[in-house]
């Protein structure tokens, strides 16, 4: 089994290097690794291109900014692996967890597995309480439109069977791209799996970079591709 890890980019130069070491270190023995930067403006081009690069399969670059689920399609339209798993570039989320998330899929059980934050015991920064709400919030509309019972609809571990992917277009360019995709894979009738997976997140003050315009955006993306298309 190959995995391909996508790890979309934008203005990481603090965390960049650091993910993609954790990355290549993860206990996967046949694994290939897609960044796609962005456009970034704070010198994250030229980490990637002096000391970065060599250390993965591929580098991509947007000539401007489109936007999360813009990178995420470059990235996925050039992975090659059976299963395709989406890494954030940040250290949010810890590369190590890849085989529990993996497991699902590897016994057969699962088409699609979504990395929880908000299941089971593991390790989770304590970071803001309207921030938990909000994606609480869309989960639950994204659960009533889908009929799914995902606890963390928003979170960044998605994992696909790459034949699952190659039967979605995917169209969001931002953070919409979560609702959009949980509402194409519920109508592939496929299976679905949740895992628990740790958590440590940042503060804005640290990077961080989804607000409340992208919550909005979600809640549009939830009615549009469950109701319209």
């Amino acid at each position: 089994m190959k995995l391909s890890i996508v790890i979309p980019c934008y203005n990481e130069v603090a965390t960049l290097r650091a993910v993609v070491d954790r990355v290549r270190a993860a206990p996967i023995e046949c694994k290939e690794i897609i960044i796609v930067d962005d456009c970034s403006t704070d010198g994250t081009q030229a980490l990637l291109r002096a000391e970065i690069a060599p250390l993965v399969d591929r580098v991509l670059y947007h000539t401007f900014n489109r936007g999360k689920g813009a990178a995420l399609r470059t990235g996925f339209a050039q992975a090659t692996g059976d299963v395709v798993i989406v890494q954030d570039a940040d250290l949010e989320y810890d590369p190590a967890e890849y085989p529990r998330l993996l497991r699902p899929i590897l016994e057969g059980r699962a088409d699609v597995v979504f990395g929880s934050r908000f299941a089971g015991g593991e390790a989770h920064r304590v970071v803001y309480f309207w921030h938990m709400v909000g994606n609480k919030f869309l989960t639950l509309v994204s659960n009533m439109a889908t009929n799914l019972n995902l606890t963390d609809m928003e979170t960044c571990y998605k994992v696909f069977r790459r034949e699952i992917l190659q039967q979605i277009t995917l169209e969001e360019d931002r953070f919409g791209f979560e609702p959009e995709i949980t509402a194409k894979v519920a109508k592939l009738n496929c299976a679905i799996y949740e895992v628990g997976i740790s958590y440590y997140g940042r503060t804005y003050a640290e990077g961080k970079k989804i607000g409340w315009k992208d919550g909005v955006r979600a809640l549009y993306a939830i009615v549009k591709y469950n109701f319209f298309r």
